[in-house]
């Protein structure tokens, strides 16, 4: 944490300095504004509300510490052409800088034409467009996390909670019987995770035999759905379930609790993403482990790459990968430690 404070005076002394020069932005009452405008792909999606959140939090000190900032978040709501025309607006109404998540990953073009046309920078978050399409502009950078990380880490949790506890194979045969929860179709980071936690499970030594998997698009609703019509189609033989985000899990465990079923008959369940609510269903027993996916720190590292371009200052302190990518550490999860990290939120 105070690595964290000593970046913030850091950055709160350069935006002092710039303030006293003239930019691009736009003047309110004399002083220098920074807009941003803020796409999600969709708001009902835990995690991302968390990584908004914590970024207006932290952003919000630069207005205290006397540089005008608003904030305009939009939510496309699974809808690319809407974000499109989203983004159309916040840069009619005079964004200095945009943060996106995307709706499809594989189809940015039309927002970044608009950018660059506008001559305003984006900072994709959480989805991160192809490699092919970060070259189309200089004014393109990303924040967020290697999916691959986040796959092994749930791996390695469900391994060591299987060694440890024999009698996660309920039936006794030396199998795992499992099931996945993906989130969308195609989505590279769902295939990453999914197929990662299978091969480190294996790597592992686990014997694993795989029953079904089901598509729930990082919806928990859409994963209770999904995971009851598992349970149907195999009644107290899944021992196992992964999902690619928390909110998927929790979609799963409520399956289970919605039909009453008996403790010692549940499976395992594994999360990715650490949300406050996967960190209470792993404080209270009902989710043996999740994978923390640091949304404070990709927060952090959000504002202080929109300060420095809207200032021009502070690019320099900035530890990119591949020229003009953020990439923040996972954390394994489990009741002892979990704790600690949901005091972070």
């Amino acid at each position: 944490m105070g690595k964290r404070k000593i970046l913030q005076a850091v950055l709160t002394a350069g935006v002092c300095v710039l303030l006293l020069c003239s930019c691009s932005g736009k003047k309110q009452g004399g002083a220098e504004k920074l807009q941003v405008g803020v796409a999600c792909y969709d708001r009902s999606d835990t995690f991302i509300n968390s990584v908004v959140d914590s970024y207006k939090e932290q952003i919000g000190s630069y207005q205290e510490d006397g540089l005008p900032v608003t904030i305009s978040v939009m939510d496309a709501a699974g809808l690319q052409r809407t974000q499109n025309d989203q983004i159309k607006e916040l840069l009619s109404s005079g964004c200095s800088v945009l943060c996106v998540n995307l709706v499809d990953r594989t189809d940015p073009s039309e927002i970044i034409d608009l950018a660059r046309d506008n001559d305003v920078p984006i900072i994709f978050f959480n989805r991160e467009p192809v490699a092919e399409d970060m070259l189309q502009w200089s004014g393109l950078y990303y924040v967020g996390a290697y999916a691959e990380q986040s796959g092994v880490m749930q791996g390695e949790l469900a391994a060591d909670a299987i060694k440890e506890h024999e009698e996660v194979d309920r039936n006794g045969d030396g199998k795992i019987q499992y099931v996945v929860l993906e989130g969308e179709p195609g989505h590279q980071d769902a295939i990453i995770r999914t197929e990662n936690a299978v091969d480190t499970l294996k790597k592992n030594d686990v014997r694993l035999e795989k029953l079904s998997y089901g598509i729930a698009n990082w919806n928990r609703a859409q994963a209770q759905n999904r995971m009851t019509q598992m349970i149907g189609q195999y009644p107290d033989q899944i021992e196992l379930v992964l999902a690619n985000n928390d909110d998927m899990i929790l979609g799963a465990i409520d399956a289970f609790e919605a039909l009453n079923t008996a403790e010692d008959a549940r499976p395992v369940f594994f999360g990715i993403d650490g949300t406050d609510v996967g960190l209470e269903a792993v404080l209270d027993g009902r989710l043996a482990g999740t994978v923390y996916n640091d949304k404070e720190g990709q927060a952090e590292a959000m504002v202080k790459l929109t300060i420095a371009l809207f200032t021009g200052e502070g690019m320099d302190d900035i530890a990119f990968e591949n020229e003009r990518c953020i990439y923040l550490p996972y954390h394994k999860i489990t009741i002892e430690n979990a704790r600690e990290f949901q005091n972070l939120s």
